[in-house]
């Protein structure tokens, strides 16, 4: 794959980096989107009205079993070269903020530390009423029941119609204003208000890289634009910029989760 040394400089030269991830980096890890995860059973319910407030009022059971079972899709699923690429380089860098889209929690199996939930995760639930959160549950009740206060819980994602949190969505404008570089990976850079952190960049004069196997709205306004699947270009981009070396072979020592983080040639 051909880097261009102008962004090879940059990368090498960044300490304040920020990644914006989409679905397409989950998808590279058998994840389906949210409109591609309607199979089977599910085909016959349109997502949007799945996620909603109203939905879960109007049949909290049905709500919840969808979720359990994205959940279950989401446990079986690992961490792929890109998110392990993105780890290694929050190690290289004083200051790496991560921001995704993605419900996940693959970035942080991989071993991210300083990640920004947009949407929330489907790996934790918290109750309709009062959002307590609630670390374990019992499935004595589809769906189970706040220990606090008895209302159902919830997957703890962000539906239609609700605000991001706004803790993190300050970190993300912050973070996006302020950077070295700023990287859109695997996003249609069409859901709002993520798809504007780029531009807060770019009105920054900050440089912006996107990193997506098709053109996005975005391509267009970026100073290099890299077409492939993260999994493979970011691994590349590491490689040339710093050594670091992936190798498939080595996902045992990689440990998905556990610390390891590829290979650098040696010295």
């Amino acid at each position: 794959m051909v880097i261009p040394d102008g962004l090879i400089q940059l990368v090498q030269k960044a300490r304040r980096v920020v990644v914006l991830t989409g679905a397409g980096i989950s998808a590279e890890s058998g994840i389906p989107t949210f409109r591609q995860a309607q199979t089977g059973l599910w085909a016959q319910y349109d997502p949007e009205e799945l996620a909603t407030r109203s939905a879960f009022r109007r049949n909290p059971r049905l709500v919840w079993e969808w979720y359990a079972w994205r959940r279950q899709l989401v446990q079986q699923a690992a961490p792929n070269p890109g998110h392990l690429a993105l780890v290694e380089w929050e190690r290289l860098v004083p200051d790496f903020t991560l921001i995704t889209q993605n419900v996940d929690g693959l970035h942080q199996r991989a071993g991210s530390q300083r990640v920004v939930e947009l949407h929330g995760s489907l790996l934790r639930v918290k109750c309709f009423d009062h959002d307590h959160a609630a670390p374990t549950w019992e499935e004595t009740e589809n769906p189970p029941r706040c220990a606090v206060c008895g209302s159902y819980l919830r997957p703890d994602v962000v539906w239609f119609g609700e605000s991001l949190p706004a803790v993190g969505l300050h970190t993300a404008v912050t973070a996006s204003r302020r950077a070295d570089i700023f990287l859109s990976i695997g996003t249609s850079s069409l859901v709002q208000p993520a798809a504007s952190l780029p531009l807060e960049a770019k009105n920054n004069r900050i440089p912006l890289v996107e990193i997506n196997p098709q053109p996005t709205p975005l391509t267009a306004a970026c100073n290099f634009a890299l077409t492939g699947p993260a999994g493979e270009v970011l691994p590349a981009l590491l490689f040339k910029c710093f050594g670091w070396n992936w190798d498939s072979g080595n996902e045992g020592e990689a440990g998905i989760g556990g610390g390891g983080h590829g290979r650098f040639p040696t010295q």
